[in-house]
């Protein structure tokens, strides 16, 4: 783990509000001299302060001391998504990875191929858009033809599957939230 420079993030939130050095040192009851160490990163500040400073910056005290997320984390080229094969369907991660709340993937079903035999359900919510092809999706005990532009909604612990039983691949997006696949 890095070292996390909490008189930065002080500072980052200050500025966020638009508060002067003096004014949150006012609100927070603290010396302007100790906010400026602080900020510079001459002093670390107690407990005690850190949920004074988060108060009155209405920000959560973990706030403080959560690492920085890296940007070039954040972007997935097309070229290294992670994939997954399973029983003839694949998957690419088009999220960076499954942390946090929400996950999106590309799911290609072969032709005279599905998702499982029979209907299954998560806890996840999903929403899949029909990019290539035409797909069969189940809902329960409804079935839908959707072509490429159409869209659905699954929400959580429906029972459902996927099933291609055309002469072309079906390639669909879809994200869930929580992840779960």
């Amino acid at each position: 783990m890095e070292n996390i420079d909490i008189g930065k993030k002080v500072e980052k939130f200050r500025k966020a509000k638009g508060f002067s050095s003096r004014e949150l040192a006012k609100i927070a009851e603290i010396t302007p001299s100790m906010l400026s160490q602080i900020e510079r990163g001459l002093a670390n500040p107690s407990i005690q302060t850190l949920k004074v400073l988060a108060k009155a910056l209405d920000v959560p005290t973990f706030s403080f001391l959560l690492e920085e997320t890296k940007t070039e984390d954040l972007v997935v080229r097309s070229h290294s998504r992670k994939k997954m094969v399973v029983e003839n369907l694949s998957y690419e991660l088009v999220s960076p990875d499954f942390s946090g709340t929400l996950a999106t993937a590309i799911m290609t079903v072969p032709p005279n191929t599905s998702s499982s035999e029979k209907l299954l359900e998560h806890k996840g919510e999903e929403v899949a858009i029909v990019i290539e092809g035409k797909i069969k999706v189940f809902l329960d005990r409804e079935e839908y033809r959707l072509e490429a532009g159409d869209s659905v909604k699954i929400p959580a612990y429906m029972k459902h599957k996927w099933e291609n039983s055309f002469t072309e691949k079906a390639v669909i997006l879809f994200s869930v939230t929580p992840p779960a696949f």
